[in-house]
């Protein structure tokens, strides 16, 4: 998640052809990492994951699986039983971080209801909300991020 071709090649060295377009959730992602101590270190220490393991078009266009309930519903199963491998996995942590305060966070809840798979949920600000509307106050949010993994790594 929140990965591109232009950091996966300079920051992961993983060299690949696609167009190296920046995409502005990527390069905050990746400056948080830095400021953490760099990739390495980030997923040393950290298991990143999303949701929804797989990405998803509609005419085109990026889709969210909760972009309607019909959808969601029917991936339901799916996304239950990736979650669920998921915190089988021995780096797996009783506490998560949800990147974005809406319906990833909402479902993320009634998931963790369910299953009773999480101690706690921090949850962080969404990149893209960061960069398009308090990118002057993007180093406030990184902070937020770095306060964010002490948490859950204590």
């Amino acid at each position: 998640g929140f990965a591109d071709a232009y950091h996966l090649e300079k920051y992961c060295d993983i060299p690949n052809s696609f167009d190296k377009r920046i995409e502005i959730s990527a390069a905050f992602m990746f400056e948080v990492m830095e400021a953490y101590g760099g990739v390495e270190k980030f997923y040393k220490d950290f298991f990143f994951t999303t949701v929804m393991p797989l990405g998803l078009l509609k005419e085109g266009k990026n889709y969210n699986y909760y972009d309607d309930l019909e959808t969601q519903n029917a991936l339901a199963p799916y996304i239950e039983e990736t979650l669920l491998q998921q915190m089988s996995f021995p780096q797996a942590k009783p506490h998560i971080i949800c990147v974005g305060q809406g319906k990833n966070l909402k479902y993320l809840k009634a998931f963790n209801d369910k299953h009773q798979c999480f101690e706690s949920i921090e949850v962080v600000p969404h990149p893209r909300w960061v960069m398009q509307y308090r990118r002057k106050e993007k180093q406030k949010y990184i902070n937020v991020y770095l306060e964010a993994f002490k948490k859950i790594l204590v």
